[in-house]
């Protein structure tokens, strides 16, 4: 299953109800479960961004659906990259000339 790096920021009502962030978290995961992404990691960081989360999900368009539910709630601003595993990435580079 394809993975994904989200880098997330809390907005200012995220902020505002920062001491919730444990408990969306579990919702938020729970929501991913149903629409078929799962968080591998989430770690609150210190830095350029709030959240970084590390998901699975089968497609572009799953996570995509999911971190804008998410997003629309107003707790949080997600940018999200594509990664890839050493696996994948020797599969990618076998087709280069």
């Amino acid at each position: 299953m394809p993975t994904y790096v989200a880098l997330i920021n809390w907005t200012d009502q995220g902020v505002k109800s920062v001491k919730d962030t444990v408990q969306r978290y579990e919702a938020a995961q729970a929501a991913g479960m149903k629409m078929g992404v799962k968080f591998k990691e989430l770690y609150w960081t210190m830095g350029a961004y709030d959240i970084v989360g590390i998901v699975e999900a089968p497609d572009d368009a799953t996570v995509s659906r999911f971190l804008l539910a998410t997003g629309a709630v107003g707790n949080i601003r997600t940018a999200t990259m594509r990664a890839y595993s050493k696996e994948e990435m020797t599969q990618i580079l076998k087709g280069m000339p």
